[in-house]
């Protein structure tokens, strides 16, 4: 799995995807038709074994959450402001990095230094910096400018069959992708890997181009599966399997696609679970309403701590998803799906 550790490495916020998708284009090499849009989204027409009279388009996004530089202070602090949905507590003292190899650690007012009322709450993002040991503006200014982006700082790690790492979300579907590529699949299918999606823009543009009759959104979804958390809201588990979804803050997803996923899964022997809690969002949500609407399914390896430092997944669950991600091509591309 060197090349997963490698992707999630990569340091890639939303739209500074660039060294992503160089990575993503030189595994692909000549197995693909590849091009690139005015948006930076890849689009890769993949020849399979056999054709098929149905256009498959298969999605995952290059892009990561992370920070953006909005105003360099007198004192060398850094004001940012989030690329994606990031929840103030996972960032108090975490380490980041900038697309240049500059580190700083987002810092707060000390605890010994807080009012009885602030310890009471959590504090707003506002009241963050991003502290690079600059002295002054002018310091600061010789390593970062307004508008530089960084991502969380901590290492990728294994622990036995859980990875823990940054960009799990969507790294994690962009192998998934790229392994089916390199496995001389049965059918032609189109890859998409997307730009933006974490701040909204996501594939939309791709689905327009390639007008598929069939989508497919490989994803990393929250898995509340922790202590505190009541049974009706953890929304899937790790190491139950690939999650298929009915339902999010996005889309409602076509039903016989849905229930048709499931039971391709129970099939192929692959372990799948359903999303059993309406949250988040994907780019299916722009995906299913292009053109004259595009029939599209969700597929998600459960994720815990996503959109943090330390996202929490499992190995087995990954390749869950990529193998139900193989069979739903085949399936729709066979006419056996429709």
């Amino acid at each position: 799995m060197e090349a997963l550790k490698h992707l999630c490495e990569i340091k890639a916020p939303s739209g500074r995807e660039i060294a992503v998708r160089d990575y993503i284009i030189e595994k692909i090499g000549d197995k693909a038709e590849v091009t690139v849009d005015a948006l930076g989204n890849v689009i890769a027409f993949v020849k399979g074994e056999n054709r098929s009279d149905k256009r498959i388009m298969v999605d995952a996004h290059m892009d990561e959450v992370g920070f953006i530089v909005t105003h360099i202070m007198a004192d060398g602090m850094l004001k940012f402001t989030t690329l994606g949905g990031i929840n103030t507590a996972v960032m108090l003292g975490r380490r980041v990095e900038f697309l240049n190899g500059v580190k700083g650690v987002i810092s707060m007012k000390p605890v010994h230094m807080l009012s009885s009322a602030e310890k009471e709450k959590m504090p707003d993002e506002d009241a963050l910096y991003i502290d690079i040991g600059a002295d002054s503006r002018s310091e600061a200014e010789t390593y970062v400018s307004v508008g530089d982006c960084a991502v969380f700082g901590e290492p990728y790690e294994n622990m036995g069959d859980l990875i823990l790492s940054k960009a799990i979300d969507d790294r994690a579907g962009c192998w998934a992708i790229l392994d089916i590529i390199n496995s001389k699949p049965k059918y032609d299918f189109y890859a998409s890997f997307s730009v933006n999606e974490e701040v909204g823009a996501g594939a939309k543009a791709v689905a327009y181009a390639i007008d598929p009759d069939f989508a497919i959104v490989v994803e990393s979804t929250t898995a509340a599966d922790i202590a505190g958390v009541n049974d009706d809201k953890k929304v899937c588990s790790v190491g139950d399997g690939a999650v298929l979804s009915f339902m999010d803050r996005g889309t409602l997803y076509d039903k016989s696609l849905f229930e048709k996923s499931l039971a391709l899964a129970k099939k192929n022997g692959i372990k799948a679970q359903v999303k059993s809690y309406v949250a988040g969002g994907n780019n299916a949500a722009g995906i299913h309403q292009s053109r004259s609407g595009i029939r599209t399914v969700a597929v998600s390896v459960p994720c815990r701590y996503i959109h943090s430092a330390s996202s929490a997944a499992s190995l087995e669950d990954i390749k869950s998803v990529r193998d139900l991600t193989k069979a739903l091509i085949e399936a729709f591309a066979s006419g056996e799906m429709n």
